[in-house]
């Protein structure tokens, strides 16, 4: 494929993504009369309409729909091979992207923090959002995921810490509805959970157990949920070492096996044996030693 062809393709996926040629000769930092060279240029190659006209914008075709597919493999290739070669070097340098839970933040920082002394040429990323990030498209060197092992054929992953949770509420909530007996009493009771399906097994655990109703308090990120909880929404669950910052907490229900989360190392494969990703491995196994999750 020449360069030209090549560059005509990248042009016909982003006007298919974006929709209007103004959008792709943004997105290109090109034009918009280039943009509608290369569509012509390539529609005249492949002998092949790949784009309906209209007052709105431009419209993919059958044949623009599978350009469409092939151009967007070929760009998220790239974007593999981008992510990974900017992880690979010979030192502790660069970007460093680091995610995790929520509930280390207050553990994983001051590590962070201490490599990062010890590597001034590091620009640390860390980042804890819900969603999860891709090792395979380079958007972080190491995550600190929750849950079952992954099993992501291309990554290595190791046991980290294990996070253990208990049933909490405040005092004011337990004056007014009662000290649950048994978990028969859990479902007359008010509950703080997730809005959504999650890795966690205490979650699991609560959308199992109890019936819909009970879960009357819904949130989308473990800070929501607990500050719901020590504001009196229900009883909900928190790990024992955020548990104990919280005085106004009584413990409603002590920790169990199923409600205890493993958290594991995940590193990609092309990247694991790397000075910058080895370097953070031993910082943060060294950190968890001293850890008081309990």
């Amino acid at each position: 494929m020449s360069v030209e062809t090549w560059d005509e393709i990248r042009t016909a996926y982003h006007v298919a993504r974006l929709g209007t040629v103004s959008g792709a000769a943004e997105a290109l930092g090109v034009h918009h009369a280039t943009v509608i060279r290369h569509i012509d240029a390539l529609e005249k190659r492949l002998g092949a309409r790949l784009f309906q006209r209209h007052a709105r914008g431009y419209t993919p075709t059958e044949a623009g729909l599978d350009l469409l597919q092939v151009a967007q493999a070929t760009e998220d290739q790239f974007s593999q091979l981008a992510g990974r070669i900017r992880g690979r070097g010979d030192g502790v340098t660069g970007d460093l992207i680091v995610t995790s839970v929520p509930e280390l933040r207050g553990f994983i920082t001051p590590a962070l923090v201490g490599l990062q002394r010890d590597h001034p040429g590091l620009l640390v990323r860390f980042l804890t959002d819900q969603r999860l990030f891709r090792l395979e498209y380079g958007e972080a060197h190491v995550a600190i995921r929750a849950g079952s092992a992954p099993d992501q054929p291309d990554n290595v992953v190791q046991p980290f810490v294990q996070l253990r949770h208990a049933l909490y509420a405040t005092r004011d909530y337990l004056d007014a509805a009662g000290l649950p007996e048994s978990d028969e009493d859990f479902s007359h009771h008010r509950f703080v959970g997730s809005n959504s399906e999650t890795r966690a097994p205490f979650f699991r655990w609560m959308h199992q157990t109890l019936p819909p109703q009970a879960i009357s308090f819904r949130g989308t990120d473990t800070q929501t949920m607990q500050e719901a909880v020590l504001n009196g929404a229900g009883i909900g669950f928190f790990p024992l070492h955020e548990a104990a910052r919280h005085p106004a907490l009584v413990q409603v229900a002590a920790p169990r096996d199923a409600w205890t989360a493993p958290l594991w190392l995940v590193t990609h494969v092309d990247l694991h044996r790397t000075p910058k990703v080895q370097a953070v491995l031993h910082a943060l196994k060294e950190a968890a030693r001293g850890w008081n999750l309990s």
